[in-house]
């Protein structure tokens, strides 16, 4: 992959997803779209884009931009959000809206539910919508299959919220239909033109995501989840990601938790 092909692969996905890949992700973009190559029978890189650019390769941007979505998740990972999840459920009154950014295969968005579930019961008056830009992910997260004993998820819960395979699914488990129940998966795009005007959501996870944009495409995504929130309303953002300097949109609550202004 040469230098050129590489910077035509940076302005399409930044185009296309508001990714921004720095010059040492060039070992990581070559992994991955050579798979595509392969798939697609394109013998180099700059044969790919063109079919990419052409109007019979626009089904296959999916793909290009499935592959180049990096995906770490776990059960209940950073911590210290369900703990504050769960204090300000404890005190919650009324229907809630929830809206998990960046559902990849499922597991933040049931960790989430799994904590409404035990804090305001299994029946309470709440919907999680569950979005990625990434549409392979989401098939796994609908699914709601994951391996036995995940990291990040107890004994006791995995108990309660999964049923153990059996036989053919022995080594594997499900979500349970009344958990399941809570969330509505979907595909979405956080730089799209166009953002759903629905009901205004109480509380927003966008964890881990900003860090893959720069500082312009991270300020109109704030300015957009700013416009899909209630007055009041918590964000729960990444560990190493900080919008102390949009106070006109968010303030500072809690450690990577924003309360919309």
């Amino acid at each position: 992959m040469t230098q050129s092909e590489f910077t035509r692969i940076r302005q399409l996905i930044y185009q296309r997803a508001g990714i921004s890949l720095h010059e040492g992700k060039h070992a990581m973009v070559f992994s991955r779209l050579t798979r595509r190559l392969k798939e697609t029978g394109h013998t180099s890189f700059s044969e790919y884009l063109n079919f990419l650019e052409s109007g019979a390769g626009q089904a296959e941007f999916e793909q290009f931009t499935n592959a180049l979505t990096t995906n770490l998740t776990a059960f209940f990972r950073e911590e210290h959000h369900f703990h504050a999840l769960h204090d300000a459920l404890s005190k919650w009154t009324g229907p809630l809206r929830l809206w998990c950014c960046a559902a990849s295969t499922g597991e933040e968005p049931y960790s989430l539910a799994m904590v409404i579930a035990e804090t305001l019961g299994v029946r309470a008056q709440a919907r999680i919508v569950a979005t990625d830009i990434d549409t392979q992910v989401l098939a796994t997260a609908r699914s709601g299959v994951y391996p036995v004993n995940p990291r990040g998820l107890s004994a006791q819960r995995m108990h309660q919220f999964f049923l153990k395979g059996v036989r053919g699914n022995e080594g594997r488990m499900r979500v349970k239909p009344d958990l399941a129940r809570m969330i509505e998966f979907r595909p979405f795009n956080l730089i799209s033109g166009t953002w759903p005007r629905g009901e205004p959501f109480d509380m927003i996870f966008c964890r881990n995501v900003m860090i893959y944009f720069d500082e312009r495409t991270q300020r109109e995504v704030l300015r957009n989840l700013h416009g899909q929130m209630k007055p009041g309303g918590l964000l729960f953002v990444g560990h190493s990601e900080n919008f102390t300097d949009a106070t006109d949109l968010f303030r500072l609550r809690g450690k990577t938790i924003y309360e919309r202004v």
